[in-house]
């Protein structure tokens, strides 16, 4: 499955908080033609909230309710869809999800991701009362894993270059489960 097959799907981006998925899906949307829905934002301008607000407001099980809700009301095609961190808590969600399209876990390693989120309190991330960056790592990511088709190493990677790796695992892709470093 090329890209070139891919004109009827959408491309859905699925990671950790900070990683690039709405950067990347910016690009990607340009580069392929495609829509791009930023779900967070969607979820923020639907509740005329920010995320940090709702998920103090409705708690972290509220929020994933409502993400789930948001995510799975999207009907598109030909759209890149940037997720939200915590969607893969809620299978319901991350089906939905797949029934739209390829999803792609933007992976990165620890330490450049504690590089970049340094207070995710500031970010409306869901997370545990005390949890560490590392310990919110080692939770979700097995769920990235499980869920995408496609797995592109971000780590230690500019936007343009995530992208042509993401182009290259696209062409490559043929349907299979493929993982770039």
């Amino acid at each position: 499955m090329g890209i070139d097959k891919l004109s009827h799907s959408n491309l859905i981006l699925i990671g950790m908080p900070a990683v690039g998925k709405s950067t990347l899906g910016v690009l990607l949307a340009k580069r392929v033609g495609f829509a791009f829905i930023d779900t967070d934002l969607l979820i923020q301008t639907g509740e005329g909230k920010n995320l940090q607000r709702i998920i103090r407001e409705r708690g972290s099980e509220g929020f994933c309710d409502l993400e789930a809700n948001y995510v799975q009301r999207l009907s598109t095609k030909r759209t890149v869809i940037a997720t939200g961190g915590s969607v893969v808590y809620r299978p319901q969600a991350m089906t939905h999800l797949a029934e739209l399209g390829t999803i792609i876990f933007l992976d990165i390693q620890l330490a450049p991701l504690s590089q970049r989120l340094k207070q995710l309190d500031d970010r409306g991330v869901i997370q545990m009362p005390g949890q560490s960056i590392a310990q919110l790592y080692t939770d979700r990511r097995p769920l990235y894993r499980k869920y995408a088709r496609i797995t592109v190493d971000c780590s230690h990677c500019t936007p343009d270059e995530a992208l042509n790796k993401l182009m290259d695992a696209l062409q490559k892709n043929g349907g299979r489960k493929t993982e770039t470093e």
